[in-house]
């Protein structure tokens, strides 16, 4: 792989080139005002920031193809990125270089309900496409938590996952094709609109969840769903870890039925993000707390989904079902859970979002190693994150009163024993937020050194200069 030192500068000449081909002002250079916002994503701290030499706003695949070729002459690093958003410094230009910013790419190219396809542009706002095809009463079922935020492009990148994985399963399931723009400038076409395909090797998976390493994806088609017409959402409180996480295999063998959603929240995300809240709930007594959420074609159909499964919850030992079965009720269930990281930012601003999966059934196994390493450490381990696919978001918080000096001396040896025991219980160290710069050194703790080399051969193949997203994925 190349050094940082092997890797050419954005000199006034190169940055003129680049303003020809994408115009003055999609162009930031020698502002670092104005380039600061773009050097970190949503991963805090300093340490995990870096300026690009330059910042680029392209408009189309061709625009970006004449930039890699550029790059490609002056062996210069290039850093895709979308809304910034990721949690893994995905983004983050570590060697200067090229930021190649999607943002002006925001189209919504097609509709297509026929093939129930829609094809957009990677800069697009996940969100929106639903309020798009909404109308055809379809919906994009691939999407994250931050849909609001996130570009389409960025969760492909990630194969981001979220709350609704257990039913609808994650982002590549429903990208049936797309344009990438390689390394060397080459824009190729993947796939397309046809639900089966096995003609030559699977490119398209490859690229999904590259983390822009591979490629840079330009347009992007989408397989859409019918619309729900009914969903409801549970809140569950259960005395014990155990007893709650025992409801899900319950749940998913036993009733037949399969939860759009299945989140489970430990005792210290429970009570420290009701508290932020004002929330009044009796969760005084829970150890832990469960929401699930269930869809269907009419309100029948989740009626009678919910009673069975409010009946196996009350079965295996819940203290109380809740059921929130409008817009209000749905949203005040919801929020318990979206906010959890903002009520621990008010007790701490520092803290380390890991993002660990195991297989379901080892949650509770792996929860109470997480309480050993809380005790063991000295800081708040709250444990939150999707049950129905094992995905947890197990967060070291700094103590207030702990200096700096010494979190940042303690917390590399948390995660790594926290990575080891997640390895040990058939899981791996990130499920939906990707390795990026964060976890890299942390791969081999995971990944065979037989695996570590064909990923390298791969991009060796793809971007045998290493300019595209240096310094991510591999330590």
């Amino acid at each position: 792989m190349n050094s940082m030192k092997k890797y050419g500068k954005v000199i006034p000449a190169i940055a003129d080139e680049i303003k020809q081909i994408v115009g003055e002002k999609n162009v930031i250079y020698r502002n670092p005002e104005a380039m600061v916002q773009y050097s970190h994503d949503e991963v805090a701290g300093p340490e995990y920031a870096k300026m690009p030499d330059i910042v680029v706003k392209p408009i189309n695949a061709k625009e970006i193809s004449k930039i890699m070729k550029l790059a490609n002459r002056e062996t210069i690093p290039v850093t895709p990125r979308g809304a910034g958003s990721g949690l893994s410094c995905g983004a983050v230009p570590i060697y200067g270089g090229i930021l190649l910013s999607i943002e002006r790419m925001n189209r919504i190219l097609e509709i297509d309900p026929a093939n129930m396809t829609c094809t957009v542009e990677a800069g697009v706002v996940t969100n929106q496409i639903n309020d798009a095809v909404k109308e055809h009463s379809l919906f994009y079922a691939g999407y994250p938590m931050s849909l609001e935020t996130c570009f389409i492009g960025g969760n492909v990148a990630e194969n981001a996952g979220g709350g609704k994985a257990v039913k609808y399963g994650v982002t590549g399931r429903y990208v049936l094709g797309m344009e990438v723009v390689l390394p060397n400038g080459d824009i190729v076409m993947m796939g397309g609109k046809r639900v089966k395909d096995v003609t030559g090797y699977n490119m398209l998976g490859l690229m999904v969840g590259s983390e822009g390493t591979l490629g840079i994806f330009t347009k992007i088609i989408l397989k859409l769903t019918p619309l729900p017409k009914a969903k409801v959402a549970l809140l569950v409180l259960f005395k014990t870890v155990d007893e709650a996480i025992d409801v899900v295999p319950a749940l998913m063998t036993g009733s037949g039925i399969i939860p759009t959603a299945i989140e489970f929240m430990d005792k210290l995300s429970v009570q420290t993000s009701c508290k932020y809240l004002n929330e009044h709930f009796a969760y005084e007594e829970a150890g832990a707390m469960l929401i699930i959420e269930v869809d269907g074609s009419s309100e029948k159909e989740v009626e009678e989904q919910y009673d069975t499964i409010g009946e196996i919850c009350m079965k295996k030992g819940a203290i109380e079902v809740y059921v929130a079965d409008n817009h209000t009720t749905s949203e005040r269930v919801w929020r318990v859970r979206r906010n959890i990281a903002e009520a621990f930012k008010v007790y701490s601003p520092i803290q380390s979002l890991e993002d660990i999966v195991v297989p379901f059934a080892q949650i509770p196994d792996l929860v109470r190693e997480v309480e050993a390493f809380s005790a063991k450490y000295g800081v708040l381990i709250p444990t939150y994150g999707h049950a129905g696919d094992g995905n947890l978001h197990s967060t070291p918080v700094k103590p207030p009163e702990m200096t700096m000096e010494k979190w940042k001396e303690i917390l590399p040896l948390l995660l790594k024993e926290l990575y080891q025991a997640t390895f040990k219980l058939g899981g791996t160290i990130s499920g939906e937020h990707g390795i990026g710069y964060k976890r890299k050194k942390y791969m081999t703790l995971v990944i065979s050194k037989e695996l570590m080399s064909l990923m390298k051969s791969v991009k060796a193949a793809i971007d045998p200069k290493n300019i595209l997203n240096p310094g991510k994925i591999f330590p």
